[in-house]
This record gives structure tokens, C-alpha cells and sequence, in this order.
């Protein structure tokens, strides 16, 4: 196989003279844990739960924590507060989240249980005021 046919092919070579990485960083490289491709919960439960965490938390420091952008955050605490799970307070210059646990959780497999039983299955404290009622008996 000739030159061109391996750039034809998008094969790449490593430059001549050791400019490459060692077969220490290659080593490092094949080690590292691989990714997870997903989650077991949503980008909305991880916003709520850590709104629970820290009620005066600015969506700034949630979306990195959640590793969403800052807007991602905003419409996801939109949707929290349309669904009753939510509710900001203004203080100041600063907002307060308060979270209603006594919410069902909104997907038929887990209606009959509230945003309070997953905050306390991921904290392992019952969290949210109560308040927000709408949940079904479980």
C-alpha cells in the first residue's frame, strides 16, 4: 500500500522522531475508566436533587455539578416550577428553591410515588416540604 492510499484512507502516522506519546501514555490512555453512556436518572432529577442539597444555589454552580449548561438549568427549573415540584423564592439578589415532596413523580412506572420518596432514596433523608400534594397513595 502506498502513501497516498493510507492518507486516502484517513490512516494517520505518527511523525518520524519520537514525536508521538511513550508507551507510558499510551498505557495511561487504555487504562482510564471508560465513561458511562448513561444515567439511571434525568437531568431534572439531578437539578432538583441538588436544589434539595443547597436551596440557595446559584444554577450556575447546578449545571456544573448536574455537567448541563447554565441554560439547560433554567428551562429544567422552569419545568420543576410548572409541575409544582418547585418553587423560587426571590431573596435579594439571590433566589431560594424550595422543594415539594408530596408531588407525584410525573411517568406512569413511578406515579405512585412522590418527588419526597426519591429525594429520600438518593439522600437518604426524606426530603421536601410535603407541600404540592397532587401524588397518588402508594
Amino acid at each position: 500500500m502506498n502513501k497516498s492510499a493510507e492518507s486516502s484512507r484517513g490512516v494517520k502516522r505518527a511523525p518520524a522522531g519520537g514525536g508521538g506519546a511513550g508507551p507510558a501514555a499510551r498505557r495511561k490512555k487504555t487504562q482510564a475508566k471508560p465513561e458511562a453512556s448513561f444515567t439511571f436518572l434525568t437531568n431534572h432529577s439531578h437539578v432538583l436533587i441538588c436544589l434539595h442539597d443547597e436551596p440557595d444555589a446559584r444554577l450556575r454552580d447546578v449545571a456544573a455539578r448536574v455537567g448541563i449548561t447554565e441554560r439547560a438549568v433554567q428551562g429544567i427549573v422552569s419545568d420543576l416550577e410548572a409541575a409544582g415540584a418547585l418553587t423560587r423564592h426571590r431573596q435579594g439578589r439571590r433566589n431560594h428553591y424550595e422543594v415539594h415532596g408530596g408531588v407525584a413523580l410525573r411517568h406512569a412506572v413511578e406515579a405512585h410515588r412522590t418527588v419526597g420518596d426519591l429525594l429520600a432514596m438518593v439522600s437518604g433523608k426524606r426530603g421536601g416540604s410535603g407541600k404540592g400534594g397532587g401524588g397518588k397513595g402508594g
